[in-house]
């Protein structure tokens, strides 16, 4: 395999952004409510709600205090409540199993609600140094077409994590910056529909550039239209929710909030199951 990590390593160090979680005094908790704030959602519009995250609740403790309502409001429109939720829960966790501090261990954060592969080996690299293989959509795209000479990954797989792994150096430290560069080269450069192939630093060494671009097709699943959704049917209920004084309305207020009755009332059973909402006496409130 070629040396990615070199030419990596030299463009992550003349481009990378000034993002906040990058910043060595920000902590394993702001790393971990940055992992799961970013997930799916854009950079620009994580930011502003992380600043005002971390000053309400600078730590896990902090967080565990308050009921999940209050969670499930601060995440304004970031989208997939359900990560709000689960961040709640891996707070309590992390209070009444590690003492209130994020764990370093892999498999003590993978233990956490919400928690997965990648989120799991970003807080161990990111926020403690560690070396190990982070792998994110923007990584899997950079390894398709730089090792495999395909246009776009396949379905995530365990392993994207070996190959993330052969690529890596020695050194705690170089690797974790190998990592985070791949994963900015995949954002900023290598990215899904309109790749800069002129600035990429990887152009002498890409597989995909050398056989000359082909299409290999797209397998990965594609995400459902949100317009006229559940999803949207759902927040436009948690919306109601969030925006009432005490978090709680009477359901005939929510009926005018979608048109589709069967949808709104589809939309509400599915919050009630996920434990973002709670039905009781004529009453929906966001989690107690």
């Amino acid at each position: 395999m070629p040396d990615l990590a070199t030419p990596l390593t030299a463009w992550f160090r003349q481009n990378a952004r000034d993002l906040p979680w990058r910043h060595p005094e920000f902590g394993a908790w702001g790393v971990l409510v940055s992992e799961f704030m970013l997930q799916q959602t854009p950079v620009n519009r994580v930011i502003p709600l992380l600043d005002a995250w971390l000053a309400r609740w600078p730590t896990p403790a902090a967080l565990a205090a308050d009921p999940p309502a209050e969670a499930v409001r601060a995440w304004a429109n970031l989208g997939y409540p359900r990560r709000a939720l689960w961040l709640h829960r891996a707070a309590v966790e992390i209070r009444d199993r590690h003492d209130g501090i994020v764990p370093r261990d892999v498999a003590d954060l993978l233990a956490l609600t919400g928690i997965g592969d990648y989120t799991a080996r970003a807080v161990a690299v990111f926020a403690y140094g560690d070396r190990h293989p982070v792998v994110d959509t923007n990584t899997r795209r950079v390894l398709a077409r730089a090792v495999d000479g395909r246009s776009q990954p396949g379905a995530a797989a365990k392993r994207d994590l070996a190959a993330m792994e052969a690529i890596l150096p020695s050194a705690d430290d170089e690797a974790a910056v190998v990592n985070a560069a791949a994963m900015e080269l995949g954002a900023l450069v290598c990215t899904a529909r309109a790749p800069r192939c002129e600035r990429c630093p990887l152009a002498d060494v890409c597989a995909w550039r050398a056989a000359g671009y082909p299409d290999t097709g797209d397998d990965r699943r594609k995400q459902a239209r949100y317009e006229g959704s559940d999803r949207q049917a759902r927040g436009a209920i948690l919306r109601v929710l969030r925006d009432a004084a005490t978090h709680e309305v009477a359901l005939d207020d929510v009926i005018p909030e979608w048109p589709d009755a069967v949808q709104r009332d589809r939309a509400i059973d599915s919050l009630i199951v996920d434990g973002l909402a709670e039905a009781s006496a004529g009453m929906l409130s966001l989690p107690r």
